[in-house]
């Protein structure tokens, strides 16, 4: 009964999400502000799921300066639940392929999302160059999986480089974000627990040359990985206390 109640729920509730953003990005298509505005609305269906999401966000020593977020990708329910740190003028880099689902795909380019096409060398490079200029002359933020797929409960997996290329080409900081584990939500379940999503203090790359990527990349990973595992245990011990 609540499988089906709450995906009655969730199929209403979404539509009605789509419906707005289409507006939405029809009004102002490519706003600095489209995503994080559609971010938020679905963000807020997390509780429908049984999740009781946890935000916490890093102090800001420099709110107007373009970063690079780096979050975790673990499932479909990051849709949920990651969205709930999206800050304003930013946008996510997704692959070219998303451009051809219906309805999603068309609300994710008048979003102002960035298209990458991974199989492409040459143009994920001028991409990435174009995305580079537009963090500078727009002060847009880029949000970025840079597992490049889903773990689906594997950890965290190894990072490309393309992310890091782009904030040292920008001389952007890196803001790590990480949602804790959350693979075991079942529809049918009243409560599917507690996700932490927590954005890390920046990490500079004022003084970062491109031969050194693939050191940043380890740092990154390695304090990423770290993290991960404690978030993992503070939402294990708060779903374990009685509600």
């Amino acid at each position: 009964m609540l499988l089906i109640a709450r995906s009655i729920i969730l199929a209403v509730l979404l539509t009605l999400a789509f419906f707005f953003a289409i507006i939405l990005c029809i009004v102002r298509p490519m706003h600095r502000d489209n995503v994080h505005v559609i971010a938020r609305i679905f963000s807020s269906v997390a509780p429908i799921l049984g999740i009781k999401v946890i935000t916490r966000h890093a102090t800001e020593e420099h709110p107007k300066e373009p970063k690079i977020y780096l979050a975790n990708h673990q499932n479909n329910f990051d849709l949920f639940t990651h969205t709930s740190a999206v800050p304003k003028a930013t946008v996510s880099l997704g692959k070219k392929s998303l451009a051809w689902m219906p309805l999603f795909g068309q609300i994710y380019w008048l979003s102002g999302n960035i298209l990458i096409d991974r199989k492409n060398r040459h143009s994920a490079f001028d991409t990435m160059a174009k995305t580079v200029e537009k963090m500078k002359n727009k002060l847009l933020s880029v949000w970025i999986f840079p597992e490049g797929t889903r773990s689906r409960g594997r950890g965290l997996l190894p990072f490309k480089v393309g992310a890091f290329h782009t904030a040292i080409a920008a001389k952007a900081s890196i803001v790590p974000v990480l949602a804790s584990c959350q693979n075991h939500i079942k529809l049918n379940r009243w409560n599917n627990g507690v996700v932490i999503v927590e954005m890390m203090a920046p990490m500079s790359t004022a003084n970062v040359d491109k031969s050194d990527v693939k050191k940043l990349c380890a740092k990154v990973h390695e304090a990423m990985s770290k993290r991960l595992a404690e978030l993992n245990q503070e939402a294990s011990a708060l779903m374990a206390k009685p509600q």
